[in-house]
């Protein structure tokens, strides 16, 4: 670790005991901050990825003024909208980057959170060989390590667990290790796990695996619980899950299909377990989507009239946008 990571990483640990010993907080990429001071909160997008897969990837892939300047003024956009806190749900090894979303955050103004754990959707392309071949609890080591060191030498510590899993009948072995790990490290960490999911089913088996680990269904996030049906959405959420409704386009039928699951969840009582994000941006070092930069403003725009449209109320939408988010990422074991 060098000099400059190494007074980082001391501030924030200065930062993190500063804070009472009962205060909760979030872990940014500029170190703990009180939960209660979350705000508007986007909570599953990206800044940059980068598809080529575990063996190829690094930050020799790109220019990092390039990514910043490339990205922050959508970002500048969400903060005058009201925006404060902004997931980046990429993991390491497709792209994760924390200097540049420390650069992000800095010109931004925005508290930025970024992850820790593997992502094993795409046939386990972005995780790397020692990894497939390491134990669960091998792979917990490696995520709390970050989490009690930072990522890379930076200091820079992660504020979520993001993890993937493919949308099979059953997980697989590999994918039985991520959870068993994501689990042992919230554990270790406090940290919410977000993992990538589709099937309905895979979530009753990534919920059976937390329990048999002693870890609660509430420290779990479904991201792309739009993909599964309404009444999946409700058994989890009854059962604690958080529902992660994340890719909001702005489209018409777009818009009309969340506010009807949106809807669903209220009517279900369950309006205190679902969460909003577009699952947006992003710098694709790849150029695979002709370098298109999807805005993060769809749910600013066009959601949140959509359902005032409908009924909902101010305390209807900051619940979904301020109490749901500082609820569901507030570190706690």
């Amino acid at each position: 670790m060098n000099k400059t990571a190494i007074l980082t990483f001391s501030l924030m640990m200065i930062l993190l005991f500063s804070c009472r010993q009962d205060q909760e907080i979030i872990m940014t990429v500029n170190g703990p901050v009180p939960a209660e001071k979350m705000g508007v909160t986007l909570i599953h997008e990206h800044a940059m990825v980068d598809w080529i897969g575990a063996d190829s990837t690094g930050s020799h892939r790109w220019d990092r003024d390039t990514v910043v300047s490339t990205v922050l003024p959508y970002l500048k956009e969400i903060h005058d909208l009201g925006c404060a806190t902004f997931i980046d749900c990429t993991p390491a090894f497709l792209g994760r980057d924390v200097m540049i979303l420390k650069m992000l955050s800095d010109s931004s103004g925005l508290n930025i959170l970024t992850t820790t754990g593997y992502y094993g959707a795409y046939m386990d392309m972005f995780i790397p060989d020692n990894a497939l071949a390491g134990t669960a609890e091998e792979l917990a080591r490696q995520w709390t390590d970050e989490w009690e060191k930072g990522v890379e030498g930076t200091g820079i510590r992660p504020g979520i667990i993001k993890i993937a899993v493919d949308d099979s009948v059953t997980l697989s072995e590999i994918h039985v290790k991520l959870v068993k790990a994501a689990a042992l490290t919230h554990k270790a960490t406090g940290l919410t796990i977000v993992c990538h999911s589709g099937r309905p089913n895979t979530i009753d088996q990534q919920m059976e695996i937390l329990n048999k680990e002693g870890v609660s269904p509430s420290a779990l996030v479904w991201t792309h619980a739009q993909r599964g049906t309404q009444q999946a959405q409700v058994e989890a959420a009854r059962a604690g899950v958080w529902i992660s409704l994340d890719n909001v386009t702005g489209d018409p039928e777009n818009i009309a299909e969340y506010v009807r699951l949106i809807s669903n969840m209220k009517g279900n009582g369950l309006l205190h377990k679902v969460l909003l994000s577009h699952d947006a941006g992003w710098y694709d070092v790849q150029g695979l989507m002709g370098n298109t930069f999807r805005p993060y403003t769809a749910i600013f725009n066009s959601l949140i009239p959509a359902l005032k449209q409908e009924g909902f109320t101010e305390e209807d939408i900051s619940r979904l946008l301020i109490e749901n988010p500082m609820d569901a990422y507030t570190i706690r074991k």
